[in-house]
């Protein structure tokens, strides 16, 4: 493929994804289930096809989604639910893969038990970008997105170790239970070692790319440095990502300045958007090149191994979630997914279980993963089934994609599970008014112990300090009014919002008017309006 046509791919991508994202914002329909259909549609027309090359995927596109991904999780919140975490990370893959693996013994001809456990291993894990692509669009509660992220972001490290072995057993490549059973610890140990090496290492750092430019750089190579070196050492490049994320993203707003914190984050969103787009987009143009290879299997033997992949996929994650939800108490203590006396106020309700059990949306990790599989034996035998199983992937990323994606939010609108804006809308207001609280107390240290320091400017911090205050509160006293029922706003607090954004617009169009008269460089009018901009983004939403 030459660079001319690689190019124009690029620039079709790019409008694609950005015409996907615009009706998605104007339907509601998630974006990921848009794309896949628009990679179909592409991959049916003449245009250019890029084939899905797992080794590309898994250590240049993979690492940036993961690692954002875990940047905006809450180590906090995944720790506090942690036991959920790993019953849907370890516990249900695992036994997701073994079930695929015994149907594919008992159903498919030609299947083996290691064969079934490969595909099994491979489809999973639901993908934390497919996954948080849907529940983020969806409204839903942030105790569900935390699980969501918290699976999402550590299934994939069970999955792939156990694809590994699954694909070791089948080969004869020295396979054996004791180790099978020590490579998987010894991944997931090595992973989180890793990653908690990069992210020291990144946090020693922090006093040379104090610069912006200099901290987006190290950002953007931080998930690569930590995959890099787990794969190194042969271990799990997937969690050591995933660790440094949760710890960067616990531990950045300790020492990671304003300016670089917004353009970090810019940056990031702007990664996310691109990476997601064309990773939906690849998916869907999968289809023709894994079709073909299916010509050779005769129904008797496709239509048994789709309808044991994607039944396991769809029955058993309900199955898992509605029979942990059932056990008693003691058991979870046990387990050590209660948190003492406290496990029944935080156990999950009937209506979150359903929607759970509707989240488990597969992605690119998996067609990824299945096309690691070798294509020959240790003796040099075709590996058993390998274009079924590919073609088995791809269905199950499609059904969950495409047939949950799709129907996610109409249920979680059904289901009532939307997060309370009024809530979140309260506690932001709540900590804003902490903060000036402890603002104030600071102005007052700062007058009493530096006496040359002129009253008149404390004073005046000290009355900017209140205004806001009484902003807060009056806010706060709005929310606690409406009882918790609606995200409610004071006429006087939508036109104080309105008044400054309109002081804010008024004074960057007389920076336009000095800039077109020349009166001022646009150097200094790219400084002024940064400063504006910053001014902007201070003013509360809500």
């Amino acid at each position: 493929m030459s660079a001319d046509v690689v190019l124009a791919f690029v620039l079709v991508a790019v409008a694609v994804v950005v015409l996907a994202g615009w009706v998605a914002e104007r339907t509601g329909l998630p974006a990921a289930a848009l794309l896949t259909l628009a990679g179909i549609a592409c991959s049916l027309l003449p245009v250019p096809v890029v084939a899905l090359n797992p080794s590309f995927v898994l250590a240049f596109v993979i690492p940036p989604l993961l690692y954002s991904a875990a940047l905006d999780s809450s180590l906090l919140d995944i720790r506090r639910n942690l036991g959920t975490v790993i019953s849907l990370s370890v516990l249900l893959v695992l036994l997701t893969a073994l079930a695929i693996g015994v149907g594919f013994a008992w159903f498919v001809g030609g299947a083996t038990l290691a064969v079934g456990v490969a595909v099994g291993a491979a489809v999973a894990p639901p993908d934390p970008v497919a996954a948080l692509a849907v529940a983020r669009t969806s409204g839903l509660p942030v105790r569900l997105v935390t699980l969501i992220q918290g699976e999402g972001l550590l299934n994939d490290a069970t999955a792939l170790t156990l694809l590994a072995v699954a694909v070791a057993a089948e080969t004869g490549d020295g396979f054996s239970t004791s180790a099978a059973v020590g490579h998987f610890l010894l991944a997931a140990v090595g992973g989180i070692i890793a990653g908690g090496v990069v992210a020291y290492g990144v946090r020693l750092l922090r006093h040379v790319a104090r610069e912006p430019l200099t901290a987006n750089a190290v950002s953007l190579a931080t998930p690569y440095a930590a995959y890099l070196l787990a794969e190194q050492f042969h271990v799990s490049g997937v969690l050591a990502v995933v660790v440094t994320g949760l710890i960067i993203g616990h531990d950045a707003p300790r020492w990671v300045d304003s300016e670089s914190r917004l353009q970090t984050g810019a940056v990031w969103r702007l990664a996310d958007f691109l990476l997601q787009g064309l990773v939906f987009l690849l998916i869907g143009q999968q289809l023709p090149r894994i079709l073909h290879g299916l010509q050779q299997y005769d129904a008797v033997t496709v239509l048994p191994a789709v309808a044991v992949t994607t039944g396991v996929l769809l029955l058993l994650r309900p199955l898992w979630l509605v029979l942990a939800h059932k056990l008693p108490a003691a058991v979870h203590t046990r387990l050590g997914t209660a948190r003492g006396r406290g496990w029944a106020a935080n156990a999950l309700t009937g209506r979150e279980v359903v929607a759970l059990s509707w989240s488990g949306t597969r992605g690119v990790i998996s067609l990824a993963a299945i096309f690691t599989v070798p294509l020959t034996k240790a003796d040099g035998t075709p590996f058993p089934l390998r274009s079924l199983l590919v073609f088995c992937a791809l269905v199950a990323v499609l059904v969950t994609l495409l047939g949950q994606g799709l129907t996610f939010a109409p249920l979680v609108r059904l289901l009532r599970l939307h997060a309370s804006e009024a809530d979140q809308a309260k506690l932001r207001n709540e900590a804003r008014s902490a903060s000036v609280h402890a603002a104030l107390i600071r102005l007052a240290e700062i007058r009493d112990d530096d006496l040359d320091t002129d009253p008149r400017l404390i004073e005046h911090m000290r009355e900017q300090l209140h205004v806001r205050l009484r902003r807060y509160q009056s806010r706060l006293d709005t929310l606690r009014a409406a009882g918790g029922h609606a995200a409610s706003t004071s006429p006087e607090y939508e036109a104080g919002s309105r008044i400054r954004r309109a002081i804010i617009d008024a004074q960057r169009q007389e920076l336009l008017r000095w800039r077109d008269a020349g009166r001022l460089p646009d150097t200094g009018l790219r400084v002024l309006e940064r400063e504006l901009d910053h001014e902007e983004r201070l003013l509360p939403r809500k």
